[in-house]
C-alpha cells in the first residue's frame, strides 16, 4: 500500500486529511530527504500500523539506509522523551528538573544524518506528542541548523495531517481489516 491507496481508504468524512495528504506530499518548502523524513518519523510518531506502513512504502526509498534509520530512531527516542519531559514540565516541582533523566538518549548524537534533519524530525514528532518542553528544544536547534520558519511550519503541518490519518484508521477498525488492505 502506498500513500494514494491510504488516502483512496479514508472516508469521505476525512477529505480534508486526504486532500491535504495529496499536497503535503508534494510539499516544496522542504526539500525531498527532509519531507521524506518527516512523514516516516511523523507516521511511526502517530503510532497507527496502517498509515506507517503506507507512508514508509511510499517515501522510504527517498532515503538511503542511514537517513531511514535516522527517521526510525527520531520517532523511537522521541516516544520515550516526550514523555519525560512533558512530565518535567506538568508537574510543576523544579526538583524533578534537577534530577539527572537517566535515560539513554544516544540515538540524539549517533544518527549519522544532518543535525538539523534529525531534530526537524523530532520536532515533527513532538508536536505529535505535544510535548511542550521538547518542542521549544528542538524548534531552536533546527532554526540555529539554518532551518527557515516556513520549513518548520511545513514539517508541522505534514505531522497534523499524518497524525489526523492515523486518528482516522484508530477509530474505523474496518478500514484496517484484512478485506481492506487486501483491496
Amino acid at each position: 500500500m502506498n500513500l494514494q491507496d491510504l488516502r483512496d481508504r479514508l472516508p469521505d468524512y476525512a477529505r480534508d486529511i486526504k486532500l491535504n495528504l495529496g499536497s503535503l506530499a508534494a510539499e516544496t518548502v522542504l526539500n525531498p530527504k527532509q519531507r521524506a523524513g518527516t512523514f516516516i518519523a511523523s507516521a511511526l510518531g502517530a503510532r497507527n500500523p496502517v498509515v506507517a506502513a503506507a507512508v514508509i512504502a511510499e517515501f522510504g526509498p527517498q532515503l538511503d539506509e542511514k537517513e531511514l534509520s535516522a527517521a526510525r530512531a527520531a520517532a523511537a527516542v522521541m516516544g520515550m522523551n516526550n514523555v519525560y519531559y512533558r512530565f518535567l514540565h506538568l508537574a510543576n516541582n523544579e526538583e524533578y528538573g534537577k534530577l539527572p533523566a537517566k535515560l539513554r538518549m544516544n540515538a540524539i548524537a549517533t544518527h549519522g544524518i544532518a543535525r538539523a534533519d534529525f531534530e526537524l524530525w523530532s520536532l515533527a514528532v513532538s508536536a505529535i506528542n505535544g510535548c511542550g518542553k521538547c518542542i521549544e528544544s528542538h524548534e531552536k536547534a533546527v532554526r540555529e541548523g539554518g532551518i527557515t520558519t516556513e520549513q518548520v511550519q511545513a514539517a508541522v503541518r505534514i505531522a497534523a495531517v499524518v497524525n489526523a490519518a492515523a486518528a482516522v484508521f484508530d477509530a474505523e477498525p474496518a478500514l484496517q481489516s484484512d478485506e481492506a488492505l487486501a483491496a
